[in-house]
């Protein structure tokens, strides 16, 4: 068994990105962080997370990020599987962040998108199953 541990995100304002993640994850906290630098650019740079998962947010940005719209290389989203996709969604509108697309409300799964201060898309994602051979049902 494994798990992703952490991402590490490359951001304009870390506070920014704080208060997107912690809409979305009021558990988290800054478990951590510090000052450094990266190829000769300093930066500052904070672990915002729990004990088993966190983002590492580091405010060394310097260009905008892939057009999520677009075709070039990099992520084009990421997500997390939660338990109450409603709580997040209310959470994440009331700290004035908008739905970046609906998702799907499919059988067995509800999903929908944000995207977070520097542009990245972050799906959330609710299974309304166990069953692996449901949860993974492909059109």
């Amino acid at each position: 068994m494994f798990h992703l541990e952490h991402l590490n995100l490359v951001v304009n304002d870390i506070d920014s990105s704080v208060k997107f993640y912690q809409a979305a994850f009021p558990h988290w906290n800054i478990r951590g962080g510090g000052k450094g630098s990266w190829y000769g650019k300093a930066r500052n740079w904070l672990h915002l997370g729990d004990d088993y998962q966190y983002l590492t947010l580091n405010d060394d940005a310097d260009s905008p990020v892939r057009d999520i719209k677009g075709h070039q290389a990099g992520v084009a989203h990421f997500a997390f599987v939660v338990d109450d996709i409603d709580g997040i969604t209310q959470r994440l509108t009331q700290a004035g962040f908008t739905v970046s697309n609906d998702g799907a409300n499919e059988t067995y799964k509800r999903n929908i998108y944000f995207t977070d201060p520097d542009g990245i898309e972050v799906e959330f994602v609710q299974y309304l199953t166990d069953i692996p051979a449901q949860r993974n049902q492909y059109q």
